[in-house]
């Protein structure tokens, strides 16, 4: 019986490789001399990588295998490593710049999760039947959100569902895997997540549970949520969810936030070890900037305020007696998140645009709640909180062998504006600054966590390591230049040392720039497999 098991091993690998290779072990693409980092966290090697069709076909010396290519990339000097896969990102890939995805690309991005924060709405069949009409650079992952649920269900009411409501929410989820949602996402920390209990989330997130699918939380509280249930409570909750609900759990850029929360982060790391030890399977996001981007809604407006809606907020704003209880609790809510001055407007209007709160309230001569208040009145605004984290802290969590990478950024229009220079840094940040420069981690490290780490989370077969068989999703990088370039005051800068990236086996950057190739996928949950082997 073992021998017929081989005999048929032997020949099912032989069919492949051929149908890989062709019968004269021609590669499509062969790249040669390249240092192979090859995402498991073992160190590099100098080693040949051959592609044919969407997948790796060769991985060795090619000059010994007598490994011939179509065409041939020199890589000598540079690394080779398994495209980077951003776990928590709002890129949007329906509009032009979404789907050529520059930003992403010139990072060394080749897959991105969306539907975060608790946003994704249960068309996920709809969303991938576009993505594959229209073309995207990269590949997507979705989740089904509890947000979008519930927005459907109850608008952004602040009360429990009736037990005709919860089922309704529960068909929302449901389509929402039934469809390919790798999972289910919250948001809780905004409305209308934050007007749900423990229990409500807990129930929805058992819908996703025999999908296989995992749970993406922003939590409830990272530390400046006001009148919150505080950091370690809000990581205890997240972790509670994922436990009783019966999912893998990931923290999304997990870190503690505002100064009062400064070297706090072993703390919080210690809970998602003990959890890890007893047998939940929690990981977390980084996001390696100083600074958040938000809305003014979400930072300076108690949630209370913001039930109901726009208008409903609006018509609030009006009258008298909320005015005067808003006067106190906005104040308390901007001094949690740094004070005036840290928080940097993105927004387009002109009295409003890459200006601090405190320098427009101080132009109009009103206090920090009232030009608030002014503000909103017109239109919710976009915002960026700076030192809002700690860099020991963030330090600290780069280390933590649960940690993977995010950019929390999306695909704007280039030059169109501020934006978070997330959006266009946050992976070659990472390599340059904690890897290189300062060597926070080691490359290996920091490569598993951007690649196999992520890919093995979400149970992507055949992703996230430079392996015979796997996808041909490949970034290529310049150790030397390798770095971010966009700044605050100046955000649409791509990364630098970026050159070469393989989306399912096409060129879709090369030497540098863009090809215009958008050859990358959906990948729906039931192209996902739990079982697949812990090492290549």
């Amino acid at each position: 019986m073992k021998a017929a098991w081989a005999i048929a091993a032997v020949a099912a690998a032989a069919s492949w490789w051929t149908v890989a290779c062709g019968s004269d072990g021609a590669m499509d693409l062969l790249l040669v001399n390249g240092r192979v980092v090859d995402g498991t966290g073992n160190p590099w090697s100098y080693r040949d990588v051959g592609v044919r069709g969407d997948r790796i076909a060769f991985v060795g010396n090619a000059a010994v295998s007598g490994i011939t290519a179509r065409e041939t990339l020199d890589v000598r000097g540079l690394v080779v490593t398994p495209g980077f896969l951003d776990v928590h990102s709002h890129a949007n890939l329906d509009t032009p710049e979404g789907r050529a995805a520059l930003p992403l690309l010139s990072q060394g991005i080749t897959t991105v999760v969306l539907g975060v924060d608790g946003g994704g709405e249960n068309d996920v069949a709809g969303a991938f039947d576009r993505y594959r009409r229209n073309g995207i650079a990269v590949n997507a992952v979705r989740y089904v959100g509890h947000a979008a649920a519930r927005r459907a269900v109850l608008g952004l009411s602040d009360r429990a569902p009736t037990e005709a409501e919860m089922e309704q929410m529960k068909s929302y989820v449901a389509r929402g895997m039934d469809e390919g949602a790798a999972g289910f996402s919250t948001g809780l920390y905004y409305a209308p997540g934050t007007f749900a209990t423990t229990e409500e989330v807990i129930e929805l997130a058992r819908v996703a549970a025999p999908y296989g699918g995992v749970y993406d939380t922003h939590d409830r509280d990272l530390g400046v949520a006001y009148k919150g249930v505080g950091y370690l409570a809000s990581i205890r909750e997240g972790i509670r969810i994922a436990e009783q609900a019966g999912l893998p759990a990931i923290f999304s850029h997990f870190n503690a936030q505002g100064p009062a929360n400064y070297g706090r982060a072993p703390e919080g790391a210690r809970l998602l070890d003990e959890a890890r030890a007893r047998g939940v399977n929690v990981m977390a996001g980084q996001h390696v900037y100083d600074a958040s981007g938000c809305s003014l809604v979400a930072c300076a407006l108690p949630r209370w305020a913001a039930e109901g809606g726009e208008e409903a907020m609006k018509t609030r704003l009006d009258d008298p007696e909320v005015r005067s209880r808003l006067t106190v609790e906005i104040a308390e809510m901007v001094d949690l998140v740094g004070g005036p001055d840290k928080l940097r407007f993105t927004d387009r209007r002109p009295e409003l645009f890459s200006r601090t709160l405190g320098d427009v309230a101080r132009g109009w001569g009103l206090s920090v709640p009232e030009a608030v208040m002014r503000i909103l009145a017109a239109d919710n605004a976009s915002v960026i909180n700076h030192d809002i984290y700690d860099g020991n802290n963030t330090d600290f969590l780069a280390r933590q062998e649960w940690m993977m990478t995010c950019t929390d950024g999306g695909t704007p229009v280039f030059g169109d504006g501020l934006v978070h220079p997330r959006t266009y840094g946050a992976f070659p940040r990472k390599l340059r600054d904690f890897v290189f420069d300062r060597g926070v981690v080691s490359l290996p490290f920091a490569i598993r966590g951007m690649t196999s780490l992520a890919a093995g989370f979400l149970g992507l077969p055949k992703r996230g390591w430079i392996a015979e068989g796997y996808y041909a999703d490949v970034t290529v990088f310049d150790e030397a230049r390798i770095a971010d370039r966009a700044t605050y005051e100046d955000p649409h800068r791509y990364s630098e040392g970026i050159v070469h990236v393989l989306v399912n086996g096409e060129l879709a950057w090369r030497d540098g720039e863009a090809t215009g190739v958008l050859a990358g996928r959906p990948l729906p949950r039931e192209s996902v497999s739990r079982n697949a082997p812990a090492t290549p």
